[in-house]
C-alpha cells in the first residue's frame, strides 16, 4: 500500500503533475481531467454520507468510495506502464454488484411515472449531484479513449452503472420515490 507522508511537494507549481508511474503530464491533460473528476465524485459521495440515509446505504457508499479511489488510480496509470499490473483494476464483478444494488433498490421504489427533478431531501439532491459528476467523468473517460489512450473497458461500464445507481439511490432517499419532485413540462406548469 502506498504511504503518503508529504502533501506539499511543489512538484506541480509549473502546471504539471506526476502519474502513478512517475510520468510528468500537464495538469490540463485528458487523463488528469478524468481521474480528477473521479476524485471530485468521491468527495460528493463523502458529503452524502454526512446525511441521514436509509439503512445500509452509508456502508455501500463507503465501499463505492474505495472502488472510486481504485478507479482513479487506474486512470492515473498509463496502460503501457510497468505499474499497470501492480494497481487494482476495475473488474466485471464490481459492475455486477452495482447492477444488483440497482435492481434491489428499484424493487423498493414507487414507479416514477415521469422524469424526476434533482431535489427533495438533501441526500437525494446530493446523489443527483453525484450522478451528474459521474456523467461528466464518463464523458472525460470517453475523450481519453478517443485520444488513443488504452483504458480498461470496465472503467466506462462501471461509471455508466454508477450514474444510474446514484439516480435510484436519490429516489430511495426521497421516501422510496414518494417525495420525488416530478418534472412538469412547460405548457402544463401552473
Amino acid at each position: 500500500m502506498t504511504k503518503q507522508d508529504t502533501i506539499t511537494t511543489r512538484g506541480g507549481d509549473k502546471g504539471e503533475t506526476s502519474l502513478v508511474d512517475g510520468t510528468r503530464v500537464a495538469k490540463s491533460s485528458l487523463r488528469v481531467n478524468a481521474y480528477g473528476t473521479v476524485d471530485e465524485l468521491n468527495s460528493v459521495l463523502g458529503l452524502i454520507r454526512c446525511e441521514p440515509l436509509p439503512e445500509g446505504l452509508s456502508e455501500r457508499i463507503l465501499q463505492l468510495q474505495n472502488e472510486l479511489f481504485d478507479l482513479g488510480c487506474e486512470l492515473a496509470t498509463p496502460a503501457n506502464s510497468e505499474m499497470a499490473n501492480k494497481i487494482p483494476n476495475v473488474r466485471q464483478f464490481q459492475i455486477d454488484l452495482l447492477e444488483n444494488w440497482m435492481q434491489e433498490t428499484n424493487q423498493q421504489l414507487e414507479p416514477a411515472g415521469n422524469f424526476v427533478l434533482p431535489g427533495g431531501s438533501r441526500a437525494a439532491a446530493t446523489l443527483h449531484l453525484a450522478r451528474t459528476v459521474t456523467r461528466r467523468c464518463e464523458r472525460e473517460v470517453v475523450a481519453l479513449i478517443e485520444s488513443g489512450e488504452q483504458i480498461n473497458s470496465c472503467c466506462l461500464r462501471f461509471l455508466n452503472r454508477l450514474s444510474d445507481l446514484c439516480f435510484v439511490w436519490a429516489r430511495l432517499c426521497n421516501d422510496y420515490g414518494k417525495s420525488d419532485i416530478r418534472w412538469q413540462p412547460g405548457p402544463h406548469r401552473s
